[in-house]
């Protein structure tokens, strides 16, 4: 699943995201959502979070939902 539509993020998840530094490079991050950042139900460049690391990015990917 991408991370387009925010009713599908939760807190837990653990998720792939796109730092803002690796925005060129398509860089993906590993994490677990702790905050979801954006207050719209969708997004088109994917929802931002905050992972429990506290390095905030964009969701291109759910890797596994529980």
């Amino acid at each position: 699943m991408d991370g387009k539509k925010r009713s599908d993020i939760k807190p837990g998840l653990e998720v792939n995201v796109i730092l803002k530094k690796d925005q060129r490079t398509g860089k993906k991050t590993r994490g677990v959502v702790k905050d979801l950042l954006t207050n719209s139900p969708t997004h088109p460049h994917g929802i931002k979070v905050r992972l429990e690391d506290g390095q905030v990015g964009r969701v291109c990917e759910i890797v596994r939902s529980e």
